[in-house]
């Protein structure tokens, strides 16, 4: 099957991103798999509903057979042979089971639904990775536009130095730095482009889809302190629970009476009459009750076993919503501490700019060499590159502390 693929003039959301990772990771077959296999579940328990045909045949020989104790006049009684024969085809119909069969299938059922429940919960994890490679792209091409445009500022100013080379203005080495700091700006942009292609490749495993490494990343812009939904985790509790309860309805059902009809037919030597030592056709049918009336508290210490399991689930689920909590506490520090680095970060911008400006001019003026010009510049883009960063790490940590709470 081949990959679906996103155009480079598509645009990608992060949404999409978790939508093709649960659609199209391997894991999520499972998720059809195990329905599958519920409906087989279902199906097969359907069977106990109907008749049992079975055949049965022996032939045997005894060192010793009945014989009458007693002799009748005019009349004689030959010995039954040593050797019997006897083929029979038994029908058993199930009447009566206490409903042990329904609850046999409820169990399925929930186990099958705690099973996908649990691929989903593998499936949610993946959004913590596809968030790392979506905002590490998001930040990637950040840079690629920061490079540029540090790029395309210097080559400006090389041609001005080139100019200004003319009329012995500047000496030719204020070019050669700039020309290498250009140079080093290509480094640092193939740099980047082989980060984000290793990025896209990762995203690439995650989702099942094929990417263009110039699509079109949407910046994700909702951030709703109120969630609909709950964590994955802690259906599967739920599910857990709901199994248990289903496990103990089928101990409850196991010792119950149980009412079979039956029927059989056959053909041996001897049949049913003991005294007629010869091959006859024969038949019998009848009810047939089972109840189990002491199992020596077997059945209890199910049901204690159980109530045990559902104290290991309600101590998981403890520790999830504390672990939870704890995880939600460092997301919400985690915002605040880069909001404020943020404002910081404006700061530094705006004063860095007005550096570079009187820098640029005092180059001109032959005050500065083209050195010191293009460590304030250097300064200038770093300062945006920080600043670029930590807006990127908010979108993240915001992101981060939707999927520790639930979306």
């Amino acid at each position: 099957m081949t990959a679906p693929t996103i155009w480079a003039q598509e645009k990608l959301t992060l949404e999409k991103c978790y939508e093709l990772a649960e659609k199209n990771y391997p894991l999520a077959k499972q998720n059809r798999l195990l329905q599958n296999q519920s409906e087989l579940h279902s199906e097969i328990l359907s069977k106990d509903r109907l008749p049992k045909v079975t055949l049965n045949a022996q032939a045997t020989y005894q060192s010793e057979v009945t014989q009458v104790p007693f002799s009748m006049p005019n009349t004689t009684i030959d010995p039954l042979n040593k050797d019997q024969y006897r083929a029979t085809i038994d029908v058993n119909q199930l009447i009566y089971n206490g409903g042990i069969i329904k609850a046999q299938t409820q169990l399925k059922e929930s186990q099958i639904k705690a099973q996908q429940q649990l691929v989903e919960v593998n499936l949610y994890q993946l959004k913590s990775f596809i968030n790392q490679y979506y905002f590490g792209l998001l930040l990637g091409q950040e840079k690629q536009e920061l490079l540029h445009a540090k790029k395309k500022l210097l080559q400006e100013k090389s041609k001005e130095i080139q100019a200004a080379l003319k009329f012995g203005a500047v000496l030719p080495s204020s070019e050669q730095v700039i020309e290498a700091e250009i140079i080093k700006i290509n480094q640092q942009l193939n740099d980047v482009k082989y980060d984000l292609l290793k990025l896209w490749q990762h995203l690439e495993q995650l989702s099942g889809t094929k990417f263009n490494p110039n699509t079109i990343l949407e910046i994700p812009k909702n951030f709703s302190s109120e969630n609909k939904t709950i964590r994955p985790e802690l259906e599967l509790f739920e599910l857990q629970n709901q199994q248990i309860n289903a496990s103990q309805k089928v101990i409850t059902t196991t010792n119950l009476p149980k009412l079979n009809a039956f029927l059989q037919g056959g053909y041996g030597n001897p049949a049913l009459n003991m005294l007629n030592n010869s091959f006859e056709t024969f038949y019998m049918t009848g009810v047939r009750l089972n109840w189990t009336l002491f199992d020596w508290n077997k059945t209890k210490k199910e049901k204690e076993v159980l109530e045990i399991s559902k104290q290991l689930i309600a101590s998981e689920k403890e520790t999830f919503e504390v672990n939870q909590n704890r995880q939600l506490q460092e997301a919400d520090f985690e915002i605040e501490k880069i909001k404020e680095q943020l404002n910081s970060d404006s700061e530094i911008i705006q004063l860095r700019e007005k550096i570079v400006r009187s820098a640029e001019a005092q180059m001109k003026n032959g005050v500065i060499t083209s050195s010191d010009y293009l460590n304030d510049v250097t300064q200038l883009f770093e300062s945006k590159i920080t600043e670029k960063t930590h807006r990127i790490q908010l979108l993240l940590a915001k992101v981060n502390h939707q999927i520790i709470k639930g979306i």
